[in-house]
């Protein structure tokens, strides 16, 4: 079985992330896509707990969409997928955004990850195939229809902040906003 493997902060989930997943199983490039949210490793801010975030992200979950909660204390992306690969037959890729190419040899341990298929979601004015070829990736597959989304998790949380509800309704499905005002996340405090 092809499997996407697509980690990140999801701080809250947008319909942005939700699109490029279903979009991904859709058209065929995975048969089904592990979301992995990440824990605070890198201090940012505003990361609200990673319990609501995961509880954000599995209104979505379904056959095709799984939400990870046993992978998210792993600091690096290389260490989830020696996990996930370790005893099993799938073949699994990872989902990065354009912008994560640039210093993909920043990433620890990412001549590792060169063992995976990344599929790279095209995003604006990047050079991918100048990255690709600096960071000497071969397995790849490049995503460009995909339509390019104007939408964010920042913007989504200052949304949130200035409490603009009706604008949020464009970018979070109607559940995840329910979610997010009964736990009063993403407010100043």
């Amino acid at each position: 079985m092809k499997i996407g493997v697509y980690v990140g902060s999801f701080n809250p989930v947008h319909i942005g992330h939700i699109k490029i997943v279903k979009h991904l199983i859709d058209n065929n490039y995975f048969d089904k896509v592990i979301i992995i949210p990440t824990g605070n490793y890198w201090n940012k801010q505003n990361l609200t707990n990673i319990t609501h975030r995961i509880n954000m992200l599995k209104l979505y979950e379904n056959e095709s969409i799984k939400i990870d909660t046993a992978l998210n204390n792993l600091t690096y992306t290389y260490q989830i997928f020696e996990k996930l690969s370790k005893n099993s037959n799938d073949d699994f890729g990872l989902i990065i955004g354009a912008d994560n190419i640039v210093n993909f040899d920043k990433w620890k341990n990412y001549e590792y990850l060169l063992n995976f298929e990344l599929l790279i979601i095209n995003r604006g004015s990047i050079d991918v195939k100048f990255y690709l070829k600096k960071h000497n990736i071969k397995k790849y597959r490049l995503v460009e229809d995909f339509p390019l989304l104007e939408v964010s998790s920042s913007m989504i949380r200052n949304l949130v902040e200035n409490e603009e509800y009706i604008e949020l309704k464009k970018y979070v499905d109607a559940n995840v906003l329910e979610y997010i005002k009964a736990n009063s996340l993403y407010k100043l405090k």
